[in-house]
């Protein structure tokens, strides 16, 4: 399906007004491209796997927009320019130009191949499924891994982290539960470790599918590794779902703001001995986090740093 593509040109400081604009004359999923510094808040919430350079703020800001070749871009764009010029008047709202052109749909998914390959995490062998493992990879560990809407590929530091923390103290049998499981990477690669079972909880929908399309990759049964959706911090039918006490692993690759809260509720999932790993701290948040687990009545056994990222492990 071909679509008309809009790439209109204002200010950085003009952006959210006149993409709210945009949204209210009914034109949908406005893509905003600017290059206004991150502040240090925005620093902690880039919890992705893939981060993007980031050029010198000029000022600019380009609105890209998409209509229907059916829909009457003649009235819309008309409208789009009386609007633009009454806010001239209280606004800076630059140049406000707009160039078109035509696009058809992306397959995004499949672009991520360009970008998305092969790599290491020690002896681990993390592949898409479009790869295939060379003679030299045979005696590694491989878990295959789409990258896809949730999160978790294994390329953020965060997570591997995580992931040798899991290789360290993950028992023959052991039961782990991913708080925040995204793609499934740790929960699988538990298994892959010799756990026996998994569950993960995630907020986001996505989650199920993405981990479900993972572990057929990786010949994992859903017997093996469960997925709720829910937020197990105050959601009581969640935490009952989960259980309590049957855990000797709970694995939280999330922010420090939502770890403090969810230590002294998760610590009722865990067994007697079970062990906590945490990741996705920023380093200035490391003493917070520590004193949250600590005031949990949990024994802090290490601490460990990857670039900006932390991870602390614990044992109940």
């Amino acid at each position: 399906m071909k679509w008309n593509q809009f790439r209109l040109t204002t200010t950085t400081g003009a952006e959210d007004i006149v993409s709210s604009m945009l949204m209210d004359l009914g034109i949908q999923g406005v893509q905003i491209e600017d290059r206004v510094p991150l502040t240090e808040e925005d620093k902690e919430q880039m919890f992705v796997d893939i981060l993007p350079d980031i050029l010198e703020d000029d000022g600019k800001a380009y609105l890209t927009f998409y209509l229907e070749e059916e829909e009457d871009k003649g009235t819309i764009l008309m409208r789009v320019r009386k609007e633009l010029e009454e806010m001239k008047s209280f606004l800076d709202v630059g140049e406000c130009t707009i160039e078109e052109s035509q696009t058809e749909d992306v397959d995004w998914v499949n672009n991520w191949k360009q970008y998305f390959h092969q790599f290491y995490i020690d002896d681990i062998l993390v592949i898409p499924s479009w790869e295939k493992v060379e003679a030299k990879d045979e005696d590694k560990l491989v878990i295959h891994i789409d990258p896809g809407t949730a999160f978790g590929t294994g390329m953020h530091e965060t997570t591997q982290l995580c992931i040798r923390q899991l290789k360290k103290y993950v028992t023959k049998g052991a039961r782990i539960l991913d708080v925040g499981c995204g793609s499934g990477i740790l929960g699988m690669l538990a298994l892959k470790f010799g756990a026996g079972y998994s569950a993960g909880t995630d907020l986001d929908p996505c989650a199920i599918d993405a981990t479900h399309e993972n572990m057929e990759a990786n010949g994992i049964l859903k017997e093996q590794y469960e997925v709720m959706i829910g937020n197990i911090i105050d959601d009581r039918s969640v935490q009952d779902a989960v259980g309590y006490e049957r855990y000797d692993i709970v694995a939280a690759n999330i922010l420090a703001d939502v770890l403090v809260p969810l230590t002294p509720v998760i610590v009722h999932q865990m067994k007697p001995g079970g062990i906590y790993i945490t990741s996705g701290i920023i380093d200035d948040k490391e003493t917070v986090v520590v004193e949250a687990v600590k005031a949990a009545g949990l024994e802090v056994l290490e601490i460990n740093h990857q670039g900006e990222w932390v991870s602390v492990t614990a044992r109940k």
